[in-house]
């Protein structure tokens, strides 16, 4: 990797560590299954809650462990690197239909041994009819049948994986230690009155809480035992290093972490367990540069470090983030493209007492974060008013590498919207980003503040159109609310999608809590649970009731296309006349193939107002739409609702990650003129190429959207080329947008892929140029080279801003 002036570069060991886990092929990995199987089947009479923890038990002891001559900090995921583990209590469906097929995807290849696949073969009887996936389905009613058919709600991932998408408190984790929430536990246990018909599953969640502390603290302790063996053969330096490792080791996270050192291993230890626990996503690392802060600071006073030598610490920690790996189903990579892991990382924003938060962590993190350019972690700035000039300006700078970060949230809006639905002021601040884009309280909230089920507006607005029959399936979603060649106005159609958008809403609701309700009786988290605040209080794992705060949102897909396909209805058909509506359906029908209705398609392009250039004929289509799923999702609290946490409702999203090329994928043609089965608009940014008005009126535009309402995360991913931003005038031009984006228009977030068409175009023909090459793909970044086609070609297509 090439040295960098302005922020320096790897040491020799992370570079070279870097390279070797860039360098690994990941394969699908069978022991955490198998052991997983074992302690299943040894323990098959027992609560789900002990049944959880003495599986977590049976994997932390039994796995294989190693430490990479290269690294400073212990604990792994899997066998090897970038492995994946399977996890058959969810599902083994995928993984058993997909084990010849995994090496021969167009994106997210993974690989797997002949040993491997008769591994899981071995075990796939024990878990038929008995994982989540098969006992969610089973729990479905049948009025939701149509929707899993044919997989329009997209809950693949709901299904086959745990729900993540939190940050635990990793502030009180430091500050305690596990023997603090030990100490808890017991007295909480102890406390009990066992004639109360609740306290049995509390006892039986403490027990398991006990377990799990206790699994975790040997889990360290075996790192420990493997250093101090690896150091008997080590050079010097190395012995010295493996026998500090050791000590850590030994140490933490079951006692409190009392350096910066023990502090980052702590912290990595728990990250790689709870991945280990359950395989969802989204699993991130809270405020970070505000929990660590205090341990830098004291090492620094007292001459124990360097900034050298934190560098090192935390480009190992991001290079080791990048171990974790997933696999996927196919139709789950459609929606995850290039198998992100989301562990966001967040800096900056406000103190609770409203001041700026910046420190000198802060910049470390930006500067590490350059020096690795990994797709992990997810780096986040959390922007204000008042945020520090000069940090802001070296975010620009790190965001002028082309690799996707940091994205930035805006507590201007995030926090008021979060105090509005009962947050507490001081817990509102201390907000992070979670996975994309997405925000929560670390270590109070619950599952899933974003990544329940996808809306699909655009093809909704056919089926609408359809007299409730999708157009995709021909199979009926929703009672008839009219023909579109029959309707009289433009306020027909509108009431058409009124009433259908809200009856698959409910229809959304029930597939939802049902897959919750799954959730929560067959795999709960037990580590989790115990990390999150007031688990241990109440005596109730998350998906009980467990968190503080428990919100969720769903997430709205393709909010452009939506917009401009009113906007073309409205104007060209029903004001201008210029397109009967006979000849606009039957153009939808034939995709825009025949000459006449290419002529048709090219109007709707040409001649329509458009999302994303301040045009408010279009914006307030779509904020008018948008209002009917808004107005009836909240009417449905989730399954804690009234269970302790504040809150159990429901909020808007538009944080579709890459669900818009696999969601479009399933979408026929649309009034927009968008052909059949080709991208949706990403997040709520402009459809490709229809934004023709420059940046400040895309800010515009996306500003209009009632983004007090879309808690759940308002994505909006921007392109420009390196030669645009190569310029201090052109830099100081775009943090004066962004100001006026976050201070006066109140946008909720912004990320930028900073990088140019041609060099898309070569990684295409000459991946083997371009291995180091990063986009921004969503709330994420991934290797432009792992992604399918279809991904790299929506990348391509997305506009490239004038400054």
């Amino acid at each position: 990797m090439e040295d960098t002036q302005r922020f320096g570069s790897l040491t020799p060991r992370m570079q070279k560590y870097r390279q070797s886990v860039l360098d690994k092929k990941p394969y699908v990995r069978s022991q955490r299954a198998l052991l997983c199987t074992e302690a299943y089947k040894a323990n098959l009479e027992k609560p789900v809650v002990l049944k959880r923890a003495l599986m977590l038990k049976n994997i932390l002891e039994k796995m294989d462990i190693y430490i990479e001559e290269e690294s400073l900090l212990a604990g792994n995921q899997a066998e090897s690197n970038r492995d994946a583990p399977v996890f058959p209590e969810y599902t083994l469906e995928f993984v058993i239909n997909e084990l010849d097929t995994f090496e021969k995807r167009d994106g997210d290849v993974f690989y797997i041994t002949e040993q491997t696949k008769e591994e899981l073969r071995s075990i796939a009887p024990f878990w038929e009819n008995n994982n989540l996936r098969a006992k969610g389905m089973a729990m479905l009613p049948k009025e939701v049948d149509v929707y899993m058919e044919t997989g329009f709600f997209g809950m693949e991932g709901k299904l086959n994986a745990g729900d993540a998408h939190l940050a635990v408190y990793y502030e009180r984790l430091l500050k305690e230690g596990l023997k603090g929430y030990e100490k808890r536990t017991l007295e909480a246990k102890e406390a009990l009155d066992l004639c109360d018909p609740a306290s049995i599953s509390k006892y039986h969640f403490y027990d398991a809480v006990l377990i799990v502390i206790d699994a975790v603290k040997s889990f360290a302790k075996r790192y420990a035992d493997l250093a101090r063996e690896q150091a008997k053969t080590a050079n010097e330096e190395r012995r010295q290093e493996l026998l500090e490792i050791a000590r850590i080791c030994s140490k933490v996270p079951y006692e409190p972490a009392e350096s910066f050192y023990e502090a980052i291993q702590a912290i990595w230890l728990i990250q790689v367990v709870l991945q280990i626990e359950s395989n969802g996503h989204s699993v991130s690392f809270g405020r970070f540069d505000q929990y660590m802060q205090p341990y830098y600071q004291k090492d620094k006073e007292q001459g124990l470090i360097d900034d050298d030598q934190v560098l090192e610490l935390l480009s190992n920690l991001w290079i080791k983030a990048l171990t974790i790996n997933k696999v996927r189903s196919q139709a789950h990579t459609f929606s995850s493209a290039g198998s992100p892991m989301y562990q966001n990382v967040t800096i900056g924003g406000q103190t609770t007492d409203k001041k700026d938060a910046v420190n000198e962590m802060s910049y470390l993190v930006l500067r590490s974060v350059a020096q690795t350019r990994l797709t992990q972690p997810n780096l986040t700035v959390r922007y204000h008013a008042h945020i520090d000039p000069k940090f802001f300006d070296e975010c620009i700078e790190v965001m002028k590498l082309g690799f996707g970060m940091p994205a930035f949230n805006n507590d201007e809006i995030i926090i008021p919207s979060f105090i509005d639905k009962g947050v507490k002021e001081e817990d509102a601040y201390n907000y992070s980003a979670i996975g994309c884009v997405e925000t929560a309280v670390p270590g109070k909230w619950g599952y899933r503040c974003t990544g329940m089920s996808y809306m699909n507006f655009p093809r909704i607005l056919l089926m609408a159109m359809n007299n409730g029959i999708d157009l995709t399936s021909q199979k009926r979603f929703t009672k008839g609310y009219g023909q579109f060649t029959d309707m009289k106005s433009f306020d027909e159609l509108m009431d058409a999608w009124d009433k259908t958008v809200r009856e698959l809403t409910r229809m959304s609701v029930i597939v939802e809590n049902t897959i919750d309700q799954a959730s929560e009786k067959e795999v709960p988290d037990i580590l989790c649970s115990t990390l999150v605040d007031d688990c241990i209080a109440r005596g109730k794992t998350i998906k009980e009731g467990g968190a503080i705060y428990d919100f969720i949102s769903g997430l709205q897909v393709g909010i452009a296309n939506m917009a401009d396909s009113l906007a073309a209805i409205k104007k060209l058909v029903f004001e201008e006349k210029k397109i009967t509506q006979k000849e606009l359906w039957d153009a939808i029908l034939d995709d825009f193939i025949s000459p006449e209705n290419q002529r048709i398609q090219k109007m709707l392009i040409k001649e329509a107002p458009k999302y994303g250039n301040d045009e408010d004929y279009a914006d307030q289509l779509i904020v008018q739409a948008y209002a009917s799923y808004i107005d009836e999702m909240k009417k449905y609290p989730n399954t804690r609702y009234h269970r302790g946490p504040i809150g159990g409702i429901r909020y808007a999203g538009t944080s579709s990650i890459s669900a818009n090329v696999g969601q479009g994928f399933g979408t026929m043609a649309t009034p927009d003129g968008r052909k059949a089965r080709e991208p949706l608009a990403e997040g709520s940014s402009p459809a490709h190429a229809m934004d023709t008005h420059g940046p400040t009126a895309v800010f515009k535009s996306v500003s209009k959207l009632p983004t007090i309402e879309i808690t759940g995360g308002s994505l909006l991913n921007q392109k420009v080329t390196p030669a645009m931003l190569s310029t201090e005038e052109n830099k100081q031009k775009l943090e004066m947008m962004l100001r006026t984006f976050f201070n006066r228009l109140h946008g909720y977030h912004v990320q930028y892929n900073v990088v140019d068409k041609e060099t898309l175009l070569d990684a295409q023909i000459h991946p083997e140029k371009h291995q180091d090459l990063i986009v921004r793909v969503a709330g994420y970044s991934a290797f432009f080279n792992v992604l399918s086609k279809a991904t790299q070609d929506d990348i391509i297509a997305r506009t490239e801003q004038q400054l």
